[in-house]
């Protein structure tokens, strides 16, 4: 598991859930980690976001699988924090090779009775925090010469559309464009982009009361006997949600050379929901 060795990555939302089990999945595979989350809450969120604390146990559990990792708050919608980010990144490792938008967040409301506010901090993150992650990033990658590799996590809800979550349905679409743009742009400097679309995967983001009640409405403290069976459903393989480390899987796949000829694609690792509905 050194396929990455001497390779540096940056990871957005890297607090915990899907960013924390990137960070760590890198390491082992020898990168060092430049880790950066927001570590605060937002209004339209119904959930809590990373903290600082859950930050720093991303970086103390790099460091047991023997990575190197910087971390830094920062926030997606704010370019010039995640340049300092990675500024300081670069500084202390010597280069770039590797990007992954992870960060998220997600909250829903019918079409009619989404607020501005939600809207707007939902495409801020969503759409607008990938393409100003590349913006901070890329010169880097490029100044090193060596070719590199963008991983953006969007979603199956990049690839269909889901009721009452129209903003997040948006800023998942967004980002497909987003990296076929970049697939071609920055293919001469041998930069691969790619997307990857996962269904439900166990961290915060659908492990709280807000998501429980979407999926189980009308019952009172919901629990997953009342909507597990419902998330299961939706999937092909008979699993209600996946692991984050399964989604790292890929992750680490496409920052390898074993996918040095993949750029410009949306790769579902989606316990096979995409099959069963297209």
């Amino acid at each position: 598991m050194n396929g990455l060795q001497g390779k540096v990555a940056f990871i957005t939302g890297a607090g915990r859930g899907q960013g924390r089990a990137h960070a760590v999945r890198l390491a082992e595979e020898g990168a060092s980690i430049i880790a950066v989350d927001i570590c605060a809450n937002m209004a339209s969120v119904p959930y809590d976001l990373a903290t600082e604390d859950d930050l720093a146990e991303t970086a103390r559990l790099v460091e047991k699988a023997g990575g190197r990792i910087v971390t830094r708050t920062a926030d997606v919608r704010d370019v010039d924090s995640l340049r300092t980010a990675v500024d300081a990144g670069v500084a202390e490792f010597g280069r770039l090779d590797i990007v992954v938008a992870n960060a998220g967040i997600w909250s829903n409301a019918p079409f009619l009775d989404m607020s501005e506010q939600m809207y707007h901090e939902m495409i801020d993150v969503q759409m607008h925090g990938p393409y100003n992650t590349c913006r901070a990033a890329l010169p880097h990658i490029v100044d090193g010469g060596r070719g590199g590799s963008v991983i953006i996590i969007s979603s199956t809800a990049g690839m269909r559309g889901f009721p009452n979550q129209v903003h997040y349905n948006m800023g998942k679409h967004a980002v497909v464009g987003l990296m076929r743009t970049l697939a071609n742009e920055f293919a001469p400097q041998f930069i691969r982009v790619n997307t990857i679309h996962p269904s439900s995967v166990d961290t915060k983001m659908i492990q709280n009361d807000a998501i429980w009640s979407a999926f189980a409405p009308g019952v009172e403290n919901p629990t997953f006997d009342d909507f597990g069976d419902t998330f299961t459903a939706m999937n092909l393989l008979p699993v209600p949600w996946m692991e984050p480390e399964a989604i790292s899987g890929a992750v680490a796949w496409l920052a390898s050379d074993d996918a040095k000829y993949v750029t410009g694609a949306t790769i579902p690792v989606d316990a096979g929901y995409l099959g069963k509905y297209n």
